[in-house]
């Protein structure tokens, strides 16, 4: 059985043209050994619209469901001080003020601490 025709060592190290029966005159460069290959990590950054808060519209409004009656939502959102005030002395508002903070979450007219505007993805 003989080798199919191609580019073999010919034994002295360097590749020759073998045509299916014989080796040819013709030679062409030996192998190079495999070179490493480096990958270059890639970091990947969101970039917000001017004016966009980094804070989880999500977040934000689940926040606001569930733990709202406590200020959660505001605190959550950089709003430290509306939090307090929600939390101490939202009762008063018998949840008037929780249902006014969902919906303004909601419909995405709620602002985080440095005034950027919270808004879904």
């Amino acid at each position: 059985m003989s080798m199919p025709a191609g580019w073999y060592d010919d034994g002295s190290g360097r590749q020759r043209w073998w045509d299916g029966a014989q080796w040819t005159d013709h030679y062409g460069q030996p192998p190079q050994p495999a070179q490493p290959i480096y990958v270059q990590p890639v970091a990947y950054v969101t970039v917000l619209p001017p004016g966009v808060s980094p804070k989880s519209y999500t977040a934000a409004w689940l926040l606001s469901l569930f733990l709202g009656g406590l200020g959660v939502d505001r605190f959550y959102l950089g709003n430290v001080g509306l939090g307090v005030a929600k939390l101490l002395v939202g009762w008063l508002t018998f949840g008037i003020w929780w249902i006014v903070d969902f919906i303004v979450i909601v419909t995405q007219n709620a602002h985080d601490g440095q005034g950027l505007q919270v808004k879904s993805g």
